[in-house]
């Protein structure tokens, strides 16, 4: 690493600096960092420094003329060479999992899945239903497979079994497949796939809209009791990883307002981005009717605020919508694509009304195919007004091809991009082979391509720790299947600007955030190892020793 030579930069705050780096009289920093690498991705570069008040960093340069700023109430941190990043953010977060039913996270084999189920059973009534939490995948799992219904009726016989499995899947048992009349004689779903062993008995899959066939108990609502405390808790164990911002991609609102109440509590600690969820396959009433109970375009302050409207047109790993079919013998003899799980026509005519009312849109979309429809809704409403400068979004945006770049450009888009491909790379290369799988987010042809792109997790689909996504991206590594497509990797200062300023830009906060120069807000995060410099692979495991949002300590190892 190039290290610039360390400067005194005070300025933009001229009420607070005039001169230098010289604080007016009565005028001293809240907390101030000496003695490290401050990594500003910004001017002055890399620092030794910093000064933090009012929320805001107020100077960056020596540490001599950074210890000047501190006053008897200062709080200095002595970093002793360690590194200083900007706050760090996720840009597809659903929430940090958990929650009821059988736990799977630390499955590693399905007869761990089976060993799971089988002690929740012990617990419950006779005939109840069993469901288990969706923070797993079995990418995990030694056989690198679902356990289907054959295995999990070796779990609980008799009881009805439920596998959630991320957002677009269950598993059912034999007894859950009977509760719902469930059979082989049942009709496919459009948008929806019910999965079949080789000789074409039900193997227990209900894939995106063929999950509709089940009902399962509703969870307590976001506004129920308790929920705040829930969320604080939630919220310092992000703090602890150093998130300071993050992007629900599609949420009730009643999420957003239980939210919002944590924050007039002055319990909220970190930065919150809120995308509503438009009702499921939209049209024009279902729209009308979830508008009317909305929070406002754009309402909210630094703090929390509504970013949009998501919105979704295939499947995930086992439905994304692709134009070449999938490997066999998912790819049925050729014919299997993917899912588009709403009607073109339909998800246009939502697109163009979004925009009408001033929405900003996001849409899910998994294949190459699924983006050739997101850019087709897209122009469809950029030709009513324009949306270049407004910034609308593909999330996800796994398959882009050379096409689809400068019709992205054209419009103005940014791509939100997560690293699913760091835990389900071995179900990709089977359900798409080895090209495509190892093409997965190829965020290096997006950057090089002049589309602005920013980081996430799609937690709890992938696991929620910013370190893992930083670790993937700059080197493509993933936990079960090596390396893919190496070529795809940027540098660990391509991956913290995308994770940061990169963040900022798609929520129209870069002015505010997103890099440590003056003036900006100070949101920040003091890491155990040197970021640039560290040997592969250290960002894997990195350790945080303290968060700061808006210039308080929120973390401190």
């Amino acid at each position: 690493m190039t290290k610039l030579r360390p400067t005194c930069v005070g300025v933009a705050l001229a009420a607070l600096y005039l001169a230098a780096c010289a604080a007016p009289p009565g005028e001293m920093a809240d907390l101030v960092l000496v003695d490290g690498e401050i990594l500003t991705l910004g001017s002055p570069g890399v620092v030794e420094a910093l000064a933090v008040g009012g929320g805001r960093v107020l100077a960056a340069g020596t540490s001599e003329e950074i210890r000047a700023l501190a006053g008897p109430d200062t709080r200095v941190v002595e970093l002793g060479g360690r590194t200083v990043i900007p706050g760090l953010t996720d840009n597809h977060y659903h929430g940090i999992g958990g929650g009821p039913g059988v736990d799977l996270t630390g499955a590693r084999s399905i007869a761990d899945v089976v060993d799971a189920i089988a002690a929740f059973a012990l617990e419950t009534g006779p005939g109840e239903l069993i469901v288990t939490n969706r923070d797993w995948h079995e990418g995990q799992l030694a056989e690198h497979r679902l356990p289907y219904r054959d295995d999990l009726d070796r779990a609980a016989p008799g009881q009805p079994i439920v596998v959630v499995r991320g957002g677009h899947e269950y598993v059912l048992n034999s007894a859950a497949l009977a509760r719902w009349g469930i059979d082989e004689s049942t009709a496919e779903v459009p948008g929806g796939r019910i999965g079949r062993y080789p000789d074409g008995r039900l193997n227990g899959e209900l894939v995106d809209r063929a999950k509709d066939l089940v009902s399962l108990p509703e969870a307590a609502p976001p506004d129920s009791g308790g929920v705040l405390d829930e969320l604080a808790e939630e919220y310092a164990a992000l703090n602890a990883r150093g998130l300071t911002s993050i992007r629900y991609p599609g949420g009730p609102p009643s999420q957003y307002r239980a939210i919002e109440r944590l924050k007039d509590q002055g319990r909220l600690t970190l930065r919150v981005n809120y995308v509503l969820r438009a009702p499921r396959g939209a049209g024009a009433q279902p729209l009308s009717d979830a508008l009317a109970s909305w929070p406002a375009v754009s309402e909210g302050d630094g703090w929390l605020r509504v970013g949009g409207v998501k919105l979704g047109v295939d499947g995930g790993f086992e439905g994304g919508l692709m134009r070449e079919p999938y490997e066999e013998p998912w790819g049925e003899g050729g014919t299997f694509h993917g899912l588009q799980t709403v009607p073109t026509d339909r998800y246009i005519e939502t697109v163009r009304e979004l925009h009408r009312q001033g929405w900003r849109v996001a849409t899910h979309a998994v294949g190459d195919a699924a983006i050739d429809l997101v850019l087709d809704g897209y122009e469809a409403a950029n030709a009513d007004e324009p949306i270049d400068g407004l910034r609308w979004v593909i999330e996800h945006g796994f398959i882009p091809r050379e096409d689809h770049f400068p019709r992205m450009r054209a419009l103005g888009l940014s791509v939100t991009a997560q690293n699913h491909l760091y835990v389900a790379a071995p179900s990709l290369v089977k359900y798409w082979g080895e090209d495509r799988a190892a093409w997965t987010t190829p965020v290096r042809a997006y950057l090089d391509a002049g589309i602005p792109v920013s980081l996430g997790t799609d937690s709890p689909v992938v696991p929620w720790d910013p370190w893992w996504m930083l670790h993937h991206f700059t080197t493509r590594g993933t936990i079960s299947a090596g390396v893919l497509d190496e070529s795809q990797g940027i540098t660990r200062e391509e991956a913290l600007r995308a994770a940061t300023y990169g963040y900022a830009y798609l929520t129209f906060e870069e002015a505010e955030k997103g890099t440590l120069e003056v003036g900006m807000a100070a949101d920040l995060v003091v890491t155990s190892d040197h970021f640039l410099e560290c040997e592969d692979p250290c960002l894997e495991s990195m350790e945080v020793d303290l968060t700061v949002v808006s210039g308080r300590i929120v973390y401190e190892r």
